[in-house]
């Protein structure tokens, strides 16, 4: 059967389920809310499997789900090279977030990367040692900043909160996904005016690697039917 990996929970599920319903495709799950599989209907062949976000880059990178629904961000951040592991399918129209660099706003004199870079440099001279980003997006952040010219920073691991950081005194600024900008503004950091890395929204891919036999790819092309995407080559 072919294998199809949502949200387990929260509201990246709902959109997913209310999507696909859009779509003529339904999802429910099947016995209680512990048990992670589903029922699929609209789609002849189709197995409903429920994982957590983070999960289902590295599921459909192992072949392990023919189909998953996750953000860019994810899909970037943990798969390399990501266009060579999975197909985007097609973009969904929600879970929208923007992952950014953001630094303390009483940093009134640095508004872009280049005045960052001038700041990092001065900070190694007087601290002895790199300013710290806290972030968990390290291979998005190493690489944009490296595109940039940015050199001297040190990226600190944060698997959340990571806006609080700059509070706690364990970073000096940060790299994070945004939707709406509140908690930035919460803990007073703003968004550099070229600090954007990547806009992210929650997505449909298909894995390069899943067991594409007939069966899934008659199953994928009833989906194709309905969610009217563009051809692919898997």
């Amino acid at each position: 059967m072919l294998k199809l990996g949502v949200p387990s929970k929260g509201r990246l599920q709902d959109d997913t389920i209310a999507w696909f319903a859009q779509h003529g495709i339904t999802l429910e799950r099947t016995g209680s809310d512990r048990e992670y599989a589903g029922l699929v209907s609209g789609v002849d062949g189709v197995q409903l499997v429920l994982l957590s976000a983070g999960e289902i880059p590295k599921e459909l990178a192992a072949g392990r789900i023919h189909l998953g629904v996750t953000g860019l961000d994810l899909i970037r951040e943990k798969l390399l090279p990501w266009q060579e592991k999975v197909a985007v399918l097609a973009q969904m129209g929600f879970g929208f977030a923007d992952l950014i660099i953001a630094v303390p706003k009483g940093w009134v004199d640095v508004e872009c990367l280049e005045d960052l870079d001038a700041v990092a440099a001065q900070f190694r001279k007087v601290h002895g040692f790199r300013l710290r980003i806290a972030t968990k997006y390290h291979n998005l952040v190493r690489g944009f900043l490296q595109s940039k010219g940015v050199a001297d920073y040190q990226l600190i691991d944060s698997q959340g909160a990571t806006e609080g950081t700059v509070k706690n005194l364990t970073a000096e600024a940060i790299a994070d996904i945004t939707s709406s900008g509140s908690t930035l503004e919460a803990n007073h950091l703003k968004i550099l005016n070229d600090g954007l890395i990547l806009k992210s929204e929650a997505t449909l891919f298909a894995s390069r690697f899943a067991d594409w036999n007939d069966d899934a790819r008659a199953s994928l092309a009833q989906m194709q039917a309905l969610v009217k995407w563009d051809d692919i080559t898997l």
